[in-house]
């Protein structure tokens, strides 16, 4: 007789939680604040162009990095009984570097996007484990109600503390704060101290339950890369899979880019920051129902058709992005945004999921994780150095159609008949 372990609520929710810690990061630091403050505060001395490629090549550069450890981490995590080792190591790596932002002088952009480089290998690099953990704390009935926690816990606790810090910059008075620079400062540190204390629950309560055992303990790297390869090689008799990964990589990438980017691109076009802080707040509360909006739509017309309606609209995005000339512009543009970026990523997501054969979904399902952690690292060099080139914010964004249209077009190779049902 078969006896399936019992996950309690506590390990259940203590996994979750983590989400709700460093989702902070993710909205307060990169996509809201180190961009605007990276320009107008520790890159202050340099023009626009050259502030927007240096703080493209760092996204990339420290994404590029993350695409050369990820195989070898997932596989480690696989591995070994350390999951939780690793992880409180690229946390405590990701929270003490966006730490140290608070410290840092006016005119120190070089100490600034080291800092940055090394607190996003921190937060992605811990994410490789924390997601590995979802089958400690969840039987494959439950796995995707965890999963779902995990990311309403994310939305939640990152939207939150991402009105308070907006607050902290906006109002710095009310806050027993001196000026502007004071609040997003202290928003750094706050983004630290919150990931730090909701990380706690994880490492109390959540055990390791499955891994598997190295057999070469002498040279367990070995063993990993051995892994990596041997996972590529079972994806690529699967023709369908692997070109929608391909096609996934070129507009997963753009996507991500928009997000890192867009703040600096309002910034080179003179918009006030407080407007485009709040245009960012916007996207998230627009994005939230839309994503559940998108996926009925999804499953009414057809996967791959609305999946092809969301890149759509970002070639539109990328190409009205031409012509704004104003804060209400940017806005739209930040509601489409908010309208689609869920219900992409979810929509893939799903594609996927019906493309792989289900015995083998937990190994296709780290590769898959590993594509969507090593996008960012085209993108954010491409649109900085665009822009630096031809001295115009608008080459940057327009560039993005290298990555958009590819992914899109190889789209239609996948066949359709493929999925399990569309």
């Amino acid at each position: 007789m078969i006896v399936t372990k019992r996950y309690t609520f506590r390990e259940k929710f203590s996994w979750s939680l983590y989400d709700w810690a460093n989702s902070v990061f993710a909205t307060t630091v990169l996509a809201g604040f180190f961009p605007l403050f990276f320009k107008s505060y520790w890159a202050g001395d340099l023009d626009d162009a050259t502030s927007t490629a240096l703080l493209g090549t760092a996204s990339s550069v420290a994404g590029l990095i993350i695409v050369l450890i990820a195989p070898l981490l997932g596989a480690m995590a696989d591995l070994s009984r350390k999951k939780k080792l690793f992880l409180s190591i690229f946390a405590l790596l990701g929270i003490i570097s966006t730490s140290f932002l608070f410290f840092i002088s006016y005119g120190f952009w070089q100490w600034s996007l080291i800092i940055f480089g090394l607190s996003i290998i921190g937060f992605s690099g811990a994410n490789i484990f924390y997601d590995s953990l979802l089958i400690d704390v969840s039987s494959n009935e439950d796995r995707n109600y965890v999963s779902s926690m995990g990311y309403a816990l994310g939305y939640l606790g990152g939207g939150i503390l991402f009105l308070i810090n907006v607050s902290m910059y906006l109002y710095p008075s009310f806050f027993n704060l001196n000026s502007q620079t004071e609040g997003i400062l202290f928003s750094f540190l706050s983004v630290a101290v919150w990931w730090f204390v909701f990380s706690i629950p994880l490492f109390l309560f959540v055990k390791q339950q499955k891994f598997e055992k190295i057999t070469d303990f002498k040279n367990p790297f070995k063993e990993s890369f051995l892994r990596v390869f041997n996972t590529f090689k079972e994806i690529k008799k699967y023709k369908p899979v692997l070109i929608f990964l391909i096609a996934y990589w070129f507009y997963i990438d753009a996507i991500d880019t928009i997000v890192r980017m867009a703040v600096a691109y309002g910034t080179d076009l003179g918009f006030d920051s407080s407007k485009l802080i709040i245009a960012l707040i916007f996207t998230q509360f627009i994005g939230f129902p839309a994503t559940f909006a998108y996926g009925y739509l999804a499953e009414k017309f057809g996967l791959f058709n609305m999946l092809v309606v969301g890149i759509l609209i970002y070639i539109f995005i990328c190409i009205y992005s031409l012509f704004i000339t104003s804060a209400t512009d940017f806005f739209i543009l930040a509601g489409l945004v908010g309208l689609v970026q869920g219900g992409v990523q979810s929509v893939s997501r799903t594609i996927f999921s019906r493309l792989i054969p289900q015995e083998k979904a937990t190994e296709f399902f780290g590769f898959y994780n590993l594509i969507g952690k090593s996008a960012v690292v085209v993108g954010p060099a491409l649109v900085g150095w665009m822009a630096y080139i031809f001295n115009n914010p608008k080459a940057g964004i327009i560039s993005l159609l290298i990555l958009f249209i590819p992914g899109i077009l190889i789209l239609f190779y996948v066949p359709r008949a493929s999925l399990v049902r569309d």
